[in-house]
Parts: C-alpha cells; structure tokens; sequence
C-alpha cells in the first residue's frame, strides 16, 4: 500500500512497531536478536491488549525460538484486531480508518477511489464504494531481522555445545518460521552457510501449490557481487529471493558495511542494468533446484529491488524510484524522531533533537570488528567515557549475544567486556610498545561498547519495563543523515515528508544523499590512508588503490549525472560540480606516488583535468 518502508532499528527501538503503525499500511521490519528484551516486551503487550501471559523460561526447550514465534504471533494477533477494528469505523474525519487512507500516496490507486468517494453525496452508490475500500484495506507486512554472523553456537548445563540448530541466528529463524506470519526474513551482514542451509527445512519458505511463498526472504546487500553470490547460493537450494534490499555502504544506521569503494548511485544504475538477467538467472537455478515436483507449478515469483540509507526529502525518493526502476525505499534513521512509530526514550530523544551533525559517526565501537554508525551524546558512550576515566573501562557482560574472542579465556568472551578489556590493556602495558603506539592501541580496545543491553534499553524504560538495579544507558545508532532533522514529528507529518506533501527539512542548506555518502567515503579512505602509514601493508595498500579507483569513478559518474539531479531538484549544478570536483581533488593526491596509481578512466582524466 505504501512505498517506503521502515527498517530494523536497532533491537528495540522498532520490536513493536509493527503494532504501532502496520494497521495503517505502513511495513516496518523486528530485530529478533535478543529474546531476553522480546519476551518482557511480550508480557507488556498481553497485559495491555488483555491476553494471559504464560512465561517462557530460559530453562525451557528450545526457549530462545519459542519466545520469538510467541512474540511474532502476538504482534500478528494484535495488528489484525487493530485492523478489524479499524473496518468497522465510518469515514469520519479523526478515525483510524480515515487515516488509513489519508497516509496514502496519493497516486495510489486506493488512495484516488478514496478521494472520489468523498466527493459523492449520501447514497447507496457510497455505502457500496466505502464497502469496496474497507475490503481493499491490508496491514503493512511484520517483517523480521537477521544479521547473519551473530550466530553464537550455545551450550547445555553441563556445558556441551549444543547442535547447530540451536546456535542464536538459527533459534532466530527457527522462532520465525514457526510462527503464523505470513511476511518476510531479511538477512544482513553477509553470508552465513548453516543459517542458509536451514533455511530450507522450512516449508513456509518454499512455494505452495500455487507457486505461492508463505515467507519470503529479503536480502540487505550493500553491491551487486554479494547480492548475486548470496542469491545464488540460496536458488541452488530453492530458496528464492524475493526483495533486494541495497543499503548505502556508509550513509545508514546501525553496522555499516563500506563497499571497495563502489558508490551507491554506480551500484543502482549495475542493479538496474542487469535486473532482468539477474532474476533469469537465479529462477532457472531455483527451478531446478525445485526439481520434478514442482514443475507444473506457476513458478514466476516476484522479485523486488529497493533501497535504503541516507534519503532525506520526497525529491530523492522520486529521482531513486523513477530513474533506477525502483519498487520502494526504507526511511529507517529519520522515524526516531516519530515517538508513536518507534521506541525513543525522552532523554535520548531531546538529544537528538538537539545533535549537530559532528555528533554522528562511524566508529569502530562495535563487537562484531564492523564499522558502526554512533551518537557521541548517547548515554551509554557517557557511561563508557566516564568508565575509562575511573580506571574500570568495559561492561559487564550479561546477554553475551557477541561473544566472539578467545585470546584469554577458554571461552569466548566479548570485546566489550570488561574482562577483555582488563586482560587485553594488561597484555598491550607489558609489550614495551612507544607511549604514543599503546595509547592508541588502549583507544582501540576501550571503544568498543556493549550494544546487546544499549541498543534494548530504550524500549524498556519507555514502556517503563527497566527495573531499579538495571542499567539504564541507552545505546543508538542513527544514520548521519538524521543531523538535518531537529525535532520530534507525528506520523502524519514524517509521510507527508516521504510524499512531498509536506517538507519538513525547508530552509534547510542539506546536501543531496549522494553527496552525503561520497563524503562519508572520502572520510573513511583519509582514516584508512592513515591506518596503513602507521602500520604498512602491501596487500593493504593495493586494497586501497582499488578503493580510491572505485572512488574517482564513482565521482565520475555523478559529474555525469549532474543535469538529471539538477533537474530532480537535487541541487544547482554548479554547486554540485563544485563539490564533487572539491572531493576529487581530495581524493586524488592519496597514495601518491604517482607510479603506485591505478589506471583511471579516460573520463576520469579527463575529468581531473579540468
């Protein structure tokens, strides 16, 4: 019904928003990383919507998979009521149901035989069309969240690991699939091959008699290559790919996975260039990895492509869409300021509201060894400074969903930790390494920071679900594109942004999101530029070329795009030829020798040239 979605926030800052919003259209996507923080959130929901809750106890089998089909059926549950409610209300201005269709976009379809309805006067003809609309109504689909490598394998009590099956990224999927969901699975953060591989035990996942999938399977990928290397893998097991969710390198929430220096408008304009051969070829492989079975089956599934990261204003969703053939958008970072779409506790919302854009950063703060998008005002980044100051850096270690590193201990212990950090900055003092060198390796080690407890706290100390003795720093990870939003808005206001029925950001100077990100790259390559002069690599710095090759060609290719923008009212174009030439002549002088340099494209040098 609607063409944007709203992705994964974090592990509670969007758990219940498809209770919030989905009875209105509007699609929106649940971490199911942390059961601990579902099943409270779980219990919170019965008691309000008036259902019994039975507690699944972490003694229970199987317990993580269970609490989260428990968690999905309840949300499913409760956003159909909202629906059946919303279908028996009257067309009446300040209804739920006429807001259904007021949120609309208003070439929808729906949306235009609404507005004729209003124009015509009491009669049976009306009654008969409002019957017609309300029939027409569907929720926005509940989809869930994966990122693939956190997939710590469990053990029992008596301390013997546990099979595959129960590892935290299968328990997840597991819980999903058993649920009465009929909605989507996207998989981030890469390729993990027993999560993949069981994925088609699950027969929601493969096609019905009508070549129907009860669960689909989304795929967030930030280039091609991955995206057809994942697919492939997924066809030749006949599992089908039904959206390709391509997510800016750099210019997102959350984890940010930088590509070899590919920008996201090269990347689109590849996606759009070999779309059709790209579902040609995965639907031969799924067909055959299908078998005999199914050949008489109506197999031609849908297969989407959207995008995400960094779109700000309805002029760069219509350019995204209509330029690069695209079937929608996600506006994930920009709904933290909508308190009735997601969990933002009061004090990091004024925070936010607040922020200047130096602000928001990507940092080396995460567990998982991948660059993560941080908010320098958070709490829980206060909490970790002032830790350090105290002489006691680390967290205390309790959800244990990173544990990862075994350079101590027997077993794997998070980074985060303060029993990693006590150990690694003991073993970095009695190295002998220069005053300068071990304090920038005792940096490294104390940034990083616990995001299993962090990016939960928010939903608990909104609904006032955090108990006295718990900590209460929250953790937040918004894209830097949120320091052009400055304040809390409704629902109806952030869409009507989406729509261009409303501007939100007018007055506003904010470079466009191609702009935005190819800053953001230029920042990282300086930063691993002066990562390889303190510590020298070859294969490093041949990495780098390639990147800073990538780059160049990159700003290539938006200089050529410059009239198009222009005419998307994306900027002036002297303003954007002045910019991109400003960060090609940054870019160009890294690495230097001159002999070391890649090839450049002849535009390139024409380009460079002037």
């Amino acid at each position: 019904m609607h063409q944007f979605h709203i992705p994964v926030l974090g592990l509670g800052y969007s758990v219940d928003t498809p209770i919030k919003v989905a009875h209105l259209g509007i699609s929106s996507v649940i971490s199911i990383v942390d059961d601990i923080m579902i099943e409270r959130m779980r219990r919170y929901h019965c008691l309000r919507f008036g259902e019994s809750y039975h507690e699944i106890k972490d003694n229970a089998p199987h317990f993580r998979s269970k609490r989260i089909t428990a968690y999905l059926d309840l949300v499913g549950r409760i956003v159909a009521q909202k629906v059946n409610n919303l279908k028996s209300q009257s067309f009446m201005p300040g209804t739920e149901l006429t807001r259904y269709f007021r949120l609309l976009p208003d070439e929808s379809l729906l949306k235009q035989e609404y507005s004729a309805m209003l124009q015509m006067g009491a009669s049976t003809q009306r009654l008969q069309l409002e019957q017609e609309l309300k029939a027409k109504i569907l929720p926005g689909s509940i989809d869930v969240n994966i990122m693939s490598k956190v997939d710590k394998l469990n053990v029992n009590a008596e301390g013997e690991i546990l099979d595959e099956r129960f590892s935290d990224a299968s328990a997840a999927l597991q819980g999903f699939a058993q649920s009465s969901l009929q909605s989507s699975l996207i998989l981030s953060a890469g390729m993990n091959p027993r999560l993949y591989g069981f994925l088609e035990t699950f027969s929601d996942f493969l096609p019905d008699e009508k070549g129907l999938l009860r669960k689909k399977v989304i795929l967030k990928v930030s280039d091609y290559r991955s995206a057809l290397i994942q697919a492939k893998y997924l066809a030749k097991r006949g599992i089908w790919i039904s959206e390709f969710r391509i997510e800016s390198g750099l210019n997102c929430g959350g984890h940010a996975f930088a590509t070899e220096g590919s920008l996201l408008g090269p990347i689109l304009q590849e996606f759009k260039e070999k779309r059709i051969s790209l579902k040609e070829e995965l639907l031969s492989l799924f067909k055959t990895a299908l078998g005999q079975s199914y050949q008489n089956r109506a197999l031609d599934p849908v297969q989407k492509i959207t995008v995400q990261g960094g779109i700000g204003t309805a002029c760069e969703t219509k350019f995204l869409m209509d330029y690069y053939s695209l079937d929608g958008t996600g506006w994930g970072s920009p709904f933290l300021l909508v308190p009735e779409a997601t969990n933002v506790d009061s004090k990091t919302l004024q925070a936010l509201e607040s922020a200047q854009p130096t602000d928001y950063y990507v940092s080396d703060s995460s567990p998982l060894g991948v660059l993560f998008n941080n908010f320098k005002s958070s709490s829980a980044e206060k909490l970790r400074l002032e830790r350090i100051a105290r002489g006691r850096p680390g967290s205390p270690c309790k959800k244990k969903y990173l544990v990862s590193n075994s350079d101590f201990t027997a077993k794997p212990i998070c980074t985060a930790s303060r029993e990693y950090q006590h150990l690694k900055i003991k073993e970095l003092t009695g190295a002998n390494l220069p005053e300068q060198d071990l304090k920038y390796h005792i940096e490294k080690v104390t940034e990083k920071l616990c995001l299993c407890e962090g990016l939960s706290t928010a939903a608990l100390i909104k609904n006032e679900l955090l108990t006295q003795n718990e900590d209460d720093s929250v953790a937040i990870c918004p894209g830097p594109n949120l320091a052009w939003f400055d304040r809390s808005y409704s629902l109806e206001e952030m869409v009507d942004h989406i729509y261009g029925r409303g501007d939100v950001l007018a007055g506003i100077n904010r470079p466009n999101l191609f702009l935005n990100e190819l800053k953001l790259y230029v920042e990282y390559l300086r930063k691993e530029v002066g990562k390889l002069e303190r510590l020298p690599q070859a294969k490093k710095e041949k990495a780098l070329l390639k990147f800073k090759e990538q780059l160049l060609n990159g700003i290539s290719y938006y200089y050529d795009l410059i009239p198009r923008l222009e005419g998307a009212g994306m900027g002036q174009a002297t303003q954007i030829r002045k910019q991109l030439e400003d960060f090609a002549g940054q870019v160009h002088p890294l690495l230097l020798p001159e002999p070391q340099q890649p090839k450049l494209s002849a535009r390139m040098e024409e380009f460079l040239q002037g």
